[in-house]
């Protein structure tokens, strides 16, 4: 492909899950590639040599390709090297896809993003594309792709455009959209508008940190939409103990097979697709469900321990 986005790697201290995400990169060749490497935690022994040893996988490009690295020497949370890791890329470049160490996509996922990346650069609407489908093997719509107002980390793109309005890392906006009559046209579904009206209002309050659900808010805000794939284009394996939040192995979740897309076909408008909408909430989510299990677990357990499990369960 003659016009090939640059290509972001998130990387931390997993050099196995790191060796399968980059060939796919490699597969590619982007022409430009970003490298965003988290440091290591002082209280986890052995983990400094696991970052030197996650660098390494990174350190040899046998392609033509430009190269630019943000290593951060202490560990700064996944959240804030995130956060300002994609702010210094998008000083740099207008578009990007970006990838975790540990999500592995389908080969077609370079070109599906390239391609929508050019096409809607100057649609305000679309804030982000996706390789995830969360909708079971359900089609939706006679397109490749559809569009939804949710957004989904594991392996995605955007403009900076978009991430350069996202800077608002305390929602400010937060107050005046929970009282808004957009807010309930966003979420007709009082069920979600409570699960995304705890998670912001933590968020506003300081109580947690996750940049995706930090984006997702803005996102929100802003009425964006994500184009979605009908297939779903990228394996996340990074479920486990030496995750940073996907400790607790989700059989839903984990390992979900990529696919290929295929010839790419587009919608003919661009609207949200209310009905996969509502079926990623109810089963990726966890719907109204969700809500008796998080009020267990503030009950029975430490604030601290209940956020890290809120995270296992509940993030993107």
């Amino acid at each position: 492909m003659a016009n090939k986005a640059p290509v972001v790697l998130i990387i931390f201290n997993r050099p196995d899950l790191l060796k399968k995400t980059f060939e796919k990169v490699r597969q590619y060749q982007p022409k430009e590639l970003f490298i965003i490497a988290d440091g290591p935690r002082k209280d986890h022994p052995g983990e400094a040599e696991k970052c030197i040893e996650t660098r390494n996988v990174v350190s040899n490009i046998d392609w033509e390709c430009k190269v630019y690295q943000n290593y951060s020497a202490d560990n700064m949370t996944s959240a804030k090297r995130v956060r300002t890791g994609l702010s210094w890329v998008f000083k740099k470049v207008d578009r990007a896809i970006i990838l975790e160490d540990d999500c592995v996509a389908n080969s077609d996922f370079f070109d599906y993003c390239s391609t929508l990346l050019e096409l809607y650069k100057n649609e305000e609407k679309v804030w982000t594309i996706t390789g995830d489908n969360f909708q079971s093997g359900r089609k939706r719509g006679s397109a490749s792709y559809y569009f939804s107002k949710y957004f989904h980390c594991w392996g995605w793109a955007t403009w900076a455009r978009c991430w350069n309005i996202a800077i608002d890392e305390n929602l400010s906006f937060w107050p005046s959209l929970k009282s808004s009559k957009d807010w309930e046209m966003i979420h007709p579904n009082k069920d979600e508008r409570k699960y995304w009206g705890d998670i912001y209002e933590d968020i506003y309050n300081g109580k947690v940190d996750y940049w995706d659900y930090w984006f997702q808010a803005s996102v929100t805000n802003n009425y964006g939409l994500t184009a979605t794939p009908n297939v779903n284009l990228v394996t996340n394996e990074g479920f486990g103990p030496d995750a940073t939040n996907t400790i607790i192995v989700d059989k839903k979740k984990s390992g979900l097979k990529n696919y290929s897309i295929g010839n790419l076909t587009h919608p003919e408008v661009i609207k949200k697709d209310k009905k996969a909408d509502s079926y990623v909430f109810k089963y990726h989510y966890g719907g109204k469900s969700q809500f008796f299990f998080r009020k267990l677990l503030r009950f029975f357990m430490v604030e601290k321990f209940v956020k890290n499990i809120y995270s296992v369960y509940f993030k993107h």
